[in-house]
């Protein structure tokens, strides 16, 4: 039986501390949750320096124009630790994981792409 688990509600002024600078730790945000990417930092495929432009920030516009992979989107889900609280969030969609692709020729592409300009593809 699973237990409950309780979601972590975060401000976007405590996410800010979290810049690598302030506080060694990494944090973006990607519509309205909350990922602590510092372990991943290393390993993303575009370079750190691509998720340090957006540590203690929201990333979601540049992560969602860059085509990450649906491998991508699932390895983001291991770092979410939070949620940006209710009167704090920017996105439509509140809640929800970033929305997964269906179409594997254009996830193919875009993937391809990724390599070029971030990385996050798995």
């Amino acid at each position: 039986m699973e237990l409950y688990k309780e979601v972590k509600q975060l401000t976007l002024e405590e996410v800010k501390k979290h810049d690598g600078v302030m506080e060694k730790t990494v944090w973006v945000v990607i519509r309205d949750i909350v990922y602590d990417v510092t372990e991943y930092m290393e390993d993303h495929p575009g370079g750190s320096d691509l998720i340090l432009e957006h540590a203690g920030k929201d990333g979601t516009k540049d992560f969602e124009n860059t085509g990450h992979s649906n491998d991508a989107k699932k390895e983001l889900k291991k770092y979410k630790i939070g949620e940006i609280i209710e009167a704090e969030r920017k996105g439509k969609i509140k809640n929800k994981e970033p929305k997964m692709e269906t179409n594997s020729d254009e996830i193919q592409s875009i993937c391809c792409l990724s390599y070029l300009f971030c990385g996050l593809c798995g």
